[in-house]
């Protein structure tokens, strides 16, 4: 095998001062000539499959690198050849997903990979990425990512093992594109197998020579449709069709190949299948593979129903990752038949299995109701992937709580043992030693680097905690990063200079209104207020910062982030507070900008709702690299507070108790009315003070909280109940940061404490307790 190093400089000699695409190319194909001897090896044992519509991989290639051992090659390499190691932080993010679900994904591949396990990724090849945004007087724009702009060298297009997808009026190839996920030390290379729609047929000829172009076209363009962009906005009729096909599509296909695999090995005799594999439904997305595999096994294995539903049930298990209506799916049965009529049947079969199961359990008449899977003309898919699963899990201990008390309380009551708890967590090779070499250094150099494969080593981190000297440094780390953010925004974010001598309160997220990005910016601008007043004198100067995208068809939280942009207008143009108090909102949010942002936080913004985010790992992340918590006692933030300490942490608000205590009689517009500092803020909506381009988004914003809308009660989010609470908490934090030996201590405690929060260790615990891998 050729030296990784002596290839790169060979190449550099030959081609000089060559362009970005080609150097990323070269740089790719080097590091794949390092992997190919070991992906692809024939496995022995049980092989575990994770199907998920979102895989937000990020930028590939130093993490790749990093995982290989080769990242310190490259840098000496370039450096040799008078060339920038950085250069490649211009080539686009894969962002194929929109969140902490298609993030979670991704790290879960790496542990898979990096604890030696069997473990592939399942998912679609988006021609485009989530979008690019940017904005225009404050107002998110979105345009297309094409994240392959510069190639694609990190995938292998398998022609031959193309998959035949139909649906009603329309068939397409399946085309699979394998990328090899890197365990760290390159000893195991699992794959990450990503389907492309492409047309049977590419041009209609004979249309075209009738004069009919856009029919000659018509098949390509409707094939690729289906692997164009993440998630189409479904607002409509025609998003939501495409949205089934895709996840039909890439789960249709998965299931065929695993099954070609199976039978290249084992021939017709399916007994051994469930022990062959085991496939995990990231969320209610690729649900409709268990009727698929149903239909698969029967009509094209010609098994009888119980037998084939046995294997169904014993392959798959389900990861619930929110309470959140949307995202437990729902199909009109109308739609499903339009776009897969062919699976509809079975849908049937095993609702008609659901009623006799449940008569079994002396369950029957209106009692049953509750949990068809058909009702009321639609298709529920999580009560779906409960009953058709062997396993259903949360992603948070109060999450699952919810799940087995509240939310899924029917089907905890008669499957009490398919029911378990995995907190999420994320993987340290990236949000820690490649995002954060400054502050890896310092572990290591104190512990070593067993930290890397073992989070939980990070234990040993805690007598630091008690020596000025290491409190001192890491506060010179923590200074550097904000160095580094602020030259990164200088020149990403129309030359704004960020006052690296501030407090970095940092909120980055998918913008969704239960993560009350809405209550981050009314509280803002409440201590702009207080501050004008003369009533903060000893507040720190603060620089808040914002992180999200809103998905293109969700106003409100559109709305949103045109708000906290005229706030940031306003505060930047005040010389009186500028100086005390600035916000910035950064454009196109990705794991690449995460990976400047989270290192540079002093503190971490996690205040959702209590009740409503599954877990979160942003939060860990920023845990990890040393911010504390300012948050709510809601999702994984409950366990950071466990582990690191609530003394570590700023915790404030309501928690799900008190909101179960108070929400049968919760009036907003009493606390509105009672409450003149609540009052003057959220009024800037509509009173001048800001302007939202004769939209009417303020307008509804205001009216969202005090009177609710048709789909929803007043302040369903109950920002006004804790909006005290949370002004107090900011306040808290502002002032311990004036200690900043104390503020120091807690910030390394949180790293010390973080081990639990590695997908190492929840990628174990699937394997062993849901998936048997061990079998």
């Amino acid at each position: 095998m050729p030296n990784f190093k002596q290839t790169l400089q060979q190449y550099l000699q030959q081609t000089g001062n060559a362009g970005l695409k080609t150097l990323y190319t070269a740089v790719s194909n080097a590091a794949m000539a390092q992997v190919q001897p070991v992906w692809g090896t024939a496995r022995s044992g049980k092989t575990a499959c994770y199907f998920s519509a979102e895989f937000l991989i990020g930028r590939m290639i130093y993490s790749n690198l990093f995982n290989l051992g080769l990242l310190q090659e490259l840098k000496e390499a370039f450096e040799a050849a008078g060339l920038d190691p950085n250069m490649f932080e211009q080539v686009e993010d894969a962002a194929l997903g929109n969140g902490g679900l298609g993030r979670l994904a991704a790290c879960f591949l790496d542990s898979g990979a990096t604890e030696g396990l069997a473990l592939d990724g399942y998912g679609i090849r988006y021609k485009y990425g989530l979008f690019k945004q940017y904005f225009q007087d404050g107002f998110q724009m979105e345009t297309a990512d094409d994240w392959t702009e510069f190639g694609d060298p990190w995938s292998v297009r398998r022609e031959e093992e193309r998959i035949l997808i139909r649906f009603k009026g329309q068939a397409v190839w399946a085309v699979p594109y394998d990328m090899p996920v890197i365990g760290y030390g390159g000893k195991t290379i699992n794959t990450l197998r990503l389907w492309q729609a492409e047309p049977l047929q590419a041009f209609d000829f004979s249309a075209f020579n009738d004069g009919k172009v856009a029919k000659a076209y018509k098949a390509q363009t409707d094939a690729e449709a289906i692997s164009s962009v993440l998630y189409p906005n479904d607002n409509e009729h025609d998003g939501k069709v495409l949205r089934l096909k895709q996840q039909y599509f890439f789960s249709s296909a998965s299931l065929q190949s695993i099954l070609r695999a199976y039978k290249a090995k084992f021939g017709n005799n399916f007994s051994q299948f469930a022990k062959a594999y085991a496939i995990q439904l990231n969320d209610t997305h690729p649900t409709v593979a268990i009727p698929e595999l149903l239909r698969l096994l029967m009509a094209g294995e010609n098994m009888e129903f119980e037998p084939a539903f046995e294997i169904v049930k014993n392959t798959f298990a389900y990861t619930n990752h929110t309470i959140m209506a949307e995202a437990l799916e729902k199909w009109d049965v109308g739609l499903f038949c339009d776009v897969v009529p062919e699976v509809y049947p079975y849908v049937v079969m095993l609702q008609n299995y659901l009623k006799q199961q449940l008569h079994n359990r002396g369950i029957n008449g209106a009692d049953q109701i509750q949990y068809y899977l058909v009702d009321d003309g639609r298709i529920h898919m999580a009560r779906m992937a409960i009953f058709a699963t062997h396993s259903t899990n949360g992603v948070a201990a109060l999450h699952t709580e919810i799940l087995k008390n509240d939310a899924l309380k029917e089907w905890y009551a008669i499957y009490p043992e398919r029911f378990s708890n995995k907190t999420n967590g994320i993987t340290q090779r990236r949000w820690l030693g490649l995002c954060n070499p400054q502050l890896s250094a310092f572990i290591t150099s104190r512990i070593g680097n067993g930290w890397l494969t073992n989070l939980s080593e990070l234990k040993k981190l805690e007598p630091y905690a008690n020596d000025p000297a290491s409190l001192r440094e890491l506060n010179e780390i923590k200074h550097q990063r904000k160095v580094q953010l602020a030259n990164h925004v200088r020149v990403h974010e129309y030359g704004m200079e960020l006052d690296v001598n501030s407090i970095f309160d940092i909120q980055v997220k998918r913008l969704h209104e239960y993560k009350r990005q809405f209550l981050n910016a009314l509280s803002i601008l409440a201590l702009y207020f207080d501050l004008k007043d003369g009533k903060l004198p000893n507040f720190t100067p603060t620089t808040f910062l914002f992180g999200a995208k809103a998905a293109p068809g969700y106003k409100r939280a559109k709305g949103i982030i045109k708000f906290i942009n005229e706030i940031a207008k306003m505060l930047d143009a005040d010389p009186e507070t500028r100086d005390k108090i600035r916000v910035l909102f950064v454009q196109n949010y990705n794991v690449s900008y995460a990976e400047k942002l989270i290192p540079a936080a002093d503190v971490s913004e996690q205040i959702s709702t209590a009740g409503t985010e599954a877990s979160g790992t942003g939060n860990m992340k920023f845990m990890l690299n040393g911010a504390v918590t300012l948050g709510t006692y809601d999702g994984a933030n409950v366990e950071i507070v466990q582990h690191a300490g609530e003394e570590n942490e700023y915790i404030f608000g309501a928690r799900v108790e008190d909101i179960k205590a108070v929400e049968a009689t919760y009036n907003p517009k009493q606390i509105y009315h009672g409450n003149p500092r609540l009052r003057r803020v959220l009024d800037t909506l509509i009173d001048g003070t800001f302007s939202d381009g004769g939209t009417g988004l303020f307008a509804d914003l205001h009216h969202s909280i005090l009177d609710g809308a048709s789909w929803h009660r007043a302040d369903q989010y109950y920002l006004l109940l804790d909006f005290e609470p949370y002004i107090e908490a900011k306040l808290r934090v502002n002032a311990a940061y004036q200690n900043r030996e104390a503020f120091a201590r807690q910030c390394l405690l949180n790293i010390a404490n973080a081990g639990h929060f590695s997908s190492d260790r929840t990628i174990r615990q699937y394997a062993e307790e849901i998936w048997n891998l061990g079998e």
